[in-house]
C-alpha cells in the first residue's frame, strides 16, 4: 500500500499555524514513508471561496518547504459526488427529510428538557411529504453494530450509533456539506491516512459507515489534540496568526515548522536547520492527548537558535551584498531575523557616528586613537589594540572593553570583538577612535 495523506483546507481564508500543523504532519507522515502528500481544495462553497485564496494557500506551503504530490479541487469533481450519491439513495443508505431548522431547533430543546440527548428522531416510512417543500438529506446511519477503529493517537474508539443523529450530507439547495464529499474523495483519491484535529472524532464515526456504504476501506486515522495559546485555552490569536503575519515578523518557515512538528509530543523542540530529522521522527504513538501549547516566544527563541546555525548560503539572497559569509558569521549570533543583518552593514562600512564618551572613557578611546595606525589589522588586532590601550592607561574589564566597543561600532552589545573588528576596515576604524 502506497502511504497517502492529504490536506484539504477551504479557500475561504488565509491558513493558520493550526492549519499548518496538520498539513505539516500529514506531510511529514507520507515523505516517512516514501507515501503521497495531495492538496485537495474543498471549494464548494462557491460563494465564499476566492481564487486569491487558493494561490495563498499554495504559495503558503512551498515557503513552508512542504511539497505537493498532486491537487484536487472539490468543485471540478460535482459528476463523481452525484454517482456516488445515486448509489447511495438505491441502497436507501440517504434518505429525504422536510423539517425546518426552526423545527428541528425546537425539537432538540424538547428533548434536552426532557434528559434525553438531542439525537435526530426519524419519521416512520410512509410518512406524508409536504407539498413544495425541498427536502434536506440524511445519511442513515446502522444501528445495529457499534463503530470501532483504532486511531494512531487516541487508540481504540467506540462509538453508538444509536446515540448519534444521523448526519445531513446535502442541502436543500443542493449543495453540498463536507462528510459525505470528503469521504467520496478519499476514496477516489486513495488516501490511506487521515490526519486532523480530534474536534473531527465524531465526524469520523458517521464517515467510518459511509465508507463502508460505498464498499470502501476506511483509512487509519489519527487525530490529533487541538492548539492552545498560552493562556490556557482556544485563542482567537491562533486563528488569525497567518503564515503573511509570521513572514513579516522575520519568522523562518523552518523554524515554525520545527516547532509545530514536535508540539504536543514526547520529543523536545530542536533548532534543526532541514527537516530530515523531523521526517525520520515523526510517530504518532508519541503524540499527547492534552491539548498542545503555541507560544509565540517560543517560537520566536527558536528562530534565533536556528539562525545561529545557519549558513550564508541559505540567507545571501535576502542579504546586503555587504554582508559577506564571514560578516554572518559574525553577527549571526546577535540576530533575530534575517532582516536584522542590514543594520550591521553601517557598523562594517560607515557612516557611523559613534555616541559621545564619558569624560571617564577619554583616556582609553585616546590611547587607542593613539595606538590603531601602528596595528596589524591582519593579524588580531582587537587583542594589539586592547593590550596597547592597557598597557597605556591600565584600564581593564568593563571599562576597557565597553569604551571601545562603542567606540568602534556604536553599540554596547554585539558579536566577539576579536571576530568583529577585522572586518572593519582600518581606516574607518582608526577614524571612528579619532573622533573628540
Amino acid at each position: 500500500m502506497t502511504i497517502t495523506t492529504r490536506f484539504a483546507p477551504s479557500p475561504t481564508g488565509s491558513l493558520h499555524v493550526g492549519n499548518v500543523r496538520t498539513a505539516l504532519h500529514n506531510w511529514l507522515w507520507a515523505r516517512k514513508h516514501g507515501g503521497r502528500f495531495l492538496l485537495r481544495i474543498d471549494d464548494t462553497d462557491l460563494e465564499r471561496s476566492k481564487e486569491e485564496y487558493v494561490d495563498a494557500i499554495r504559495a503558503d506551503l512551498a515557503w513552508l518547504g512542504l511539497d505537493v504530490d498532486g491537487e484536487e479541487r472539490q468543485s471540478a469533481r460535482f459528476a463523481l459526488y452525484e454517482a456516488e450519491f445515486a448509489k447511495l439513495q438505491a441502497a436507501g443508505r440517504v434518505y429525504a427529510c422536510y423539517e425546518t431548522s426552526e423545527e428541528l431547533d425546537i425539537r432538540r430543546k424538547v428533548l434536552l428538557s426532557r434528559g434525553l440527548p438531542p439525537v435526530y428522531e426519524r419519521k416512520p416510512e410512509g410518512a406524508p411529504v409536504p407539498a413544495g417543500v425541498a427536502p434536506h438529506w440524511r445519511f442513515r446511519l446502522d444501528h445495529d453494530a457499534p463503530i470501532l477503529w483504532t486511531d494512531m493517537v487516541r487508540g481504540p474508539q467506540h462509538f453508538e450509533p444509536k446515540t448519534m443523529s444521523d448526519p445531513v450530507v446535502r442541502r436543500a439547495d443542493g449543495s453540498w456539506l463536507y462528510l459525505l464529499l470528503s469521504v467520496i474523495d478519499d476514496i477516489a483519491m486513495g488516501i490511506s491516512h487521515v490526519v486532523r484535529g480530534e474536534d473531527h472524532v465524531s465526524n469520523t464515526a458517521a464517515q467510518i459507515q459511509m465508507f463502508e456504504a460505498l464498499r470502501a476501506e476506511p483509512p487509519i486515522f489519527a487525530h490529533e489534540a487541538l492548539l492552545v495559546g498560552t493562556e490556557g485555552k482556544l485563542s482567537k490569536r491562533l486563528g488569525s496568526l497567518g503564515m503573511a503575519s509570521l513572514r513579516e515578523a522575520g519568522i523562518e518557515p523552518i523554524a515554525l515548522v520545527a516547532l509545530l512538528a514536535r508540539l504536543g509530543t514526547s520529543d523536545p523542540v530542536e533548532p534543526v536547520t532541514d527537516t530530515a530529522l523531523l521526517v525520520e521522527g515523526i510517530d504518532f504513538g508519541r503524540f499527547g492527548r492534552a491539548p498542545a501549547r503555541f507560544d509565540e516566544a517560543e517560537l520566536a527563541l527558536l528562530n534565533q537558535k536556528i539562525l545561529h546555525q545557519t549558513d550564508h548560503a541559505a540567507v545571501a539572497d535576502r542579504l546586503p551584498a555587504a554582508i559577506t559569509p564571514a560578516r554572518w558569521n559574525a553577527i549571526r549570533p546577535n540576530l533575530a531575523t534575517v532582516a536584522e543583518a542590514a543594520d550591521w552593514v553601517q557598523v562594517f562600512d560607515g557612516p557611523l557616528a559613534p555616541p559621545a564618551a564619558d569624560e571617564a572613557d577619554r583616556a582609553v578611546i585616546a590611547a587607542a586613537a593613539a595606538a590603531a595606525p601602528a596595528i596589524d589589522w591582519g593579524s588580531d588586532p582587537w587583542h594589539a589594540l586592547t593590550n596597547a590601550v592597557k598597557a597605556g592607561t591600565g584600564a581593564k574589564g568593563r571599562a576597557l572593553f565597553l569604551p571601545l566597543r562603542r567606540a568602534l561600532t556604536g553599540r554596547d552589545h554585539g558579536p566577539d570583538m576579536a571576530e568583529l573588528l577585522p572586518l572593519i576596515a582600518k581606516e574607518q576604524a582608526v577614524a571612528r577612535l579619532a573622533v573628540d
